[in-house]
């Protein structure tokens, strides 16, 4: 008898204890008159103080749906900050609970490797999109290229790996395929230092680390070595993040000039021959946005470029490129978005439509939902 109530009390205690835990809410708030879906940050050591769990742990709405999440590391030992990938209807809350127990295991929808079989190239995708980066190995060769480069995908497998491997990615099987041109540009969105008013490149990089690989956002870093351009000894390092379901690119860069303090550099895009350009730049620079003509059948691409702030100068004389103009200080992060979108795709077709996708991101970067822990 003694040993039943002793069981008994234990359960109730138990009980109590998921019960109470349950109570603790995490609110994801909405305030647009839109709604949204996108991955929200939560710090880590907030979250497990807060609710009382360690690294494991599920996280459920109030239907009990799972929902997935991501313990972010940014290459550290220890997570930094719990991902949750939410949908939150306009002028609404997303109410979620946690529970102290192993979330079910799911497919990865972001990817990021170093490519070495295929001239250090260094590439990442989602489920929506794909990129690539050109290496050290790639100079001087007959096909090398500046800028970065966009993969257009139709499916939201992630096909980096499949790809590489068949090394047919210029035809297009069902999954989409690399039509998109860089040459001597900054192809889908990349950066370049912009001494005496002139583009000019850099080495391709030369190291190489990856942060974190999924399942929500993917991250690495990439490290550009000191080189003298017109008398100024420059080096810098690119951090890249890409979350699941997004079209753009969230780009960090971290430049050390040892002549200069402040060093002006352009982000930009290639441009078609083309003698009227779908090509949409906002008056404080903040934002361009292009739409592609279609290349060789093969469809349009739209590529874009976000800056969340003013100051920016677009220059309107460059034929092979459309560039925004601005610099950056040393000690002080740079960050820009980059984004492309495929017509064929089917989820973006119209240059309007593609205009008004880089103006709901760029509110996201500025507003991006509230989170409060209950």
């Amino acid at each position: 008898m003694r040993r039943l109530f002793l069981t008994f009390m234990l359960g109730v205690c138990l009980s109590g204890q998921g019960w109470s835990q349950q109570q603790r809410q995490i609110i994801v708030s909405n305030s647009d008159t839109y709604d949204r879906k996108e991955i929200v940050v939560i710090p880590y050591e907030n979250f497990v103080q807060h609710f009382q769990v360690d690294s494991i742990f599920t996280v459920r709405d109030t239907k009990g749906q799972v929902i997935v999440h991501q313990l972010e590391k940014l290459g550290q030992q220890k997570p930094q900050h719990v991902l949750l990938q939410v949908a939150v209807p306009a002028g609404q809350q997303q109410v979620l609970h946690v529970a102290p127990e192993a979330a079910p295991a799911v497919a990865s929808k972001t990817y990021a490797r170093y490519v070495p079989e295929r001239l250090d190239d260094f590439a990442w995708e989602n489920d929506v999109v794909a990129f690539r980066l050109y290496g050290k190995a790639l100079e001087g060769h007959k096909d090398d290229a500046q800028g970065m480069d966009y993969w257009a995908k139709r499916t939201d497998r992630l096909i980096i790996d499949h790809w590489y491997k068949t090394n047919d990615y210029h035809k297009d099987h069902g999954e989409g395929l690399d039509y998109y041109s860089v040459g001597q540009t900054l192809g889908a969105g990349d950066m370049a230092l912009f001494l005496d008013k002139e583009v000019q490149y850099t080495w391709h990089y030369r190291g190489h680390q990856v942060l974190d690989n999924g399942p929500l956002r993917t991250t690495f870093r990439l490290d550009y070595e000191p080189q003298v351009i017109k008398g100024q000894r420059v080096a810098f390092q690119k951090t890249i993040s890409l979350d699941a379901g997004s079209n753009f690119n969230k780009i960090q860069i971290d430049l050390n000039n040892k002549d200069r303090q402040r060093t002006p550099i352009v982000v930009g895009v290639a441009k078609r021959k083309e003698d009227n350009p779908a090509l949409t730049v906002a008056a404080d620079g903040s934002t361009l946005a292009y739409w592609e003509p279609d290349m060789d059948g093969h469809g349009r691409t739209g590529v874009a470029l976000i800056l969340p702030f003013k100051g920016a100068k677009y220059h309107p004389d460059r034929k092979e490129q459309a560039l925004l103009a601005t610099h950056i200080d040393n000690g002080t992060p740079f960050i820009y978005y980059n984004g492309a979108a495929w017509d064929r795709a089917g989820k973006i077709t119209t240059a309007q439509q593609w205009n008004d996708a880089v103006e709901a991101f760029k509110h996201r970067v500025k507003s991006p939902l509230t989170v409060h822990l209950k």
